[in-house]
């Protein structure tokens, strides 16, 4: 197999009359979901050219992934814009993808628009109603490749500026026949999909789905504030599995969800983004005693995830559950300050710390257009000067436990995980020095929140208020701390050790 449309072909031709996604306003069928998105591509490709970006500015839904496949059967690559997100970081997403238009719906047209976004816009009732050409697709597909671009997902960037992360057709492949074998997905599995189609946790959602000839069930975002709505629709759409990042699975957990109602079909809780706390899990373990839980790691650029830990057994508070073990066709180790390896024999005393690295065919492409950023975490492995072979360094930091498995120890540089978002602290200061009335800033991240300091003449809620519209949400700090000056090291950087003691 080399492209991913042969999931949904076979699995459209296996279960047509299925339903193969759903979400509370409409639900379409195998057959129903592949004539469409043919009707789509077809469209496209009068417009596009094999492997160039299209950005889909839709909410989450049944018609955003018509657009999706729709773009994969032009021969191009799908980016999902989250309307969510700030005018200016969308404006700065779009200049890099640099596309010839952006498919979307009348309905958003006027929001698009008020971004001052100038260029072509596509609307997909219109991309539905081109009849499909089947000589036409066949040419594009019989030109594919299995390394041509499928997505890009945009993650947090040190500079300021977005990065987007470019996932190959091979790359996804070779991941999701592994997942999906392991944690023994199939055709009678639902999927209740929570993560945003620009967060690669709905990667496995939707490709274990067309793998499988499963169901996903989108899940509305405001159900996350809602845990008995939520619940409710967990069980009204007798879901299965939950690929989860771990902020949502506490949500429920934190919230006493379960004392309202236990969803006891779920019989698969896969999450990922977060050390999950391990009084959390136990909440889930009790109330669903029958299911299997696993936690699964790795960074956008390596395809979802790299290792895995199927839960079997009860964590004392205190311990820290275990990255696990690679997945099949991925290697996983660690290297050391001087690039050398630190072996999985490596405990007593003290266990040695190390960078994760990974290698293998699950590797992103890199960051779109930025083949500087890229070669800095995509390079040749130091320990093999005999070939080429690339490797990711991922910048997390993890030791082995007494098992063999990886245990996540933090990270090595600025970069820091929040609500299941990488996030650069260095694209927050640098927002923050970008407006006039800031002299410095410098950002730290303690007790699971993101800290300020700054300098300059403005008030802590104007500078919330003006990074708003700048960041998501998630990347805005919780509290801010207005100094009169950044103290600084010998080196004559800011002395984060410093602004600790301050919190």
């Amino acid at each position: 197999m080399i492209n991913v449309l042969s999931y949904l072909e076979q699995s459209a031709r296996r279960v047509p009359d299925k339903c193969v996604f759903a979400d509370p306003d409409r639900a379409v069928s195998y057959a129903a979901f592949l004539r469409t998105a043919k009707a789509v591509g077809t469209a496209l490709s009068v417009v596009f050219r094999p492997n160039e970006a299209i950005p889909v500015f839709l909410p989450k839904s049944v018609d955003t992934l018509e657009a999706f496949f729709g773009s994969v059967y032009a021969g191009c690559f799908y980016c999902q814009l989250d309307m969510r997100l700030p005018a200016e970081r969308l404006l700065r997403i779009i200049s890099i993808l640099g596309p010839r238009a952006i498919v979307t719906a009348r309905a958003f047209e006027e929001k698009i628009r008020e971004m001052n976004y100038t260029g072509d816009l596509l609307f997909l009732e219109d991309l539905r109603a081109v009849p499909a050409d089947e000589d036409r697709l066949a040419k594009i597909r019989a030109a594919a490749i299995d390394t041509d671009p499928l997505y890009c997902n945009f993650t947090s960037g040190s500079t300021g500026t977005p990065k987007g992360v470019l996932v190959s057709h091979r790359s996804v492949i070779d991941f999701i026949d592994c997942f999906t074998e392991i944690f023994h997905i199939t055709e009678n599995d639902v999927i209740g999909n929570q993560a945003p189609f620009d967060f690669d946790v709905s990667v496995k959602d939707i490709y274990s789905t067309l793998k499988t000839g499963a169901t996903m069930q989108i899940i509305p975002t405001r159900y996350f504030s809602v845990p008995a709505e939520l619940l409710d629709y967990l069980c009204e759409r007798h879901v299965t599995t939950l690929i989860w990042a771990v902020s949502a699975v506490c949500l429920l957990s934190r919230l006493h969800g379960f004392s309202y109602r236990i969803p006891a079909e779920v019989n698969k809780v896969i999450f990922s983004g977060e050390v999950m706390p391990v009084k959390q899990l136990g909440i889930w373990r009790e109330a669903l005693p029958d299911a299997v839980f696993a936690n699964v790691y790795g960074p956008t650029e390596i395809t979802c995830n790299c290792t895995y830990y199927i839960v079997d057994r009860d964590f004392a508070p205190g311990e820290t559950l275990p990255m696990g073990k690679p997945f099949p066709n991925e290697r996983v180790f660690l290297l050391d300050a001087e690039d050398r390896l630190i072996p999985d024999a490596a405990l007593p005393p003290e266990p040695r710390t190390g960078e994760v690295c990974v290698a293998g065919t699950a590797l992103a492409l890199g960051y779109l257009g930025d083949a500087a950023a890229t070669a800095c975490v995509f390079t040749q492995n130091p320990l093999n000067p005999h070939y080429p072979e690339r490797i990711y360094r991922t910048g997390d930091l993890a030791y082995y436990d007494a098992a063999g498995d990886l245990v996540f120890a933090g990270r090595k540089d600025f970069q820091i995980k929040h609500m299941g978002h990488r996030i650069e602290l260095g694209e927050i200061e640098a927002a923050m020095d970008s407006l006039p009335e800031i002299g410095r800033a410098v950002c730290l991240f303690r007790n699971d929140k993101i800290c300020a300091f700054y300098t300059g003449d403005i008030e802590k809620a104007a500078l919330s208020a003006a990074l708003k519209k700048r960041l998501p949400e998630y990347m805005v700090p919780r509290t801010f701390r207005k100094l009169d000056e950044i103290p600084l090291n010998k080196n004559g950087k800011a002395d984060r050790k410093a602004l600790e003691m301050m919190l």
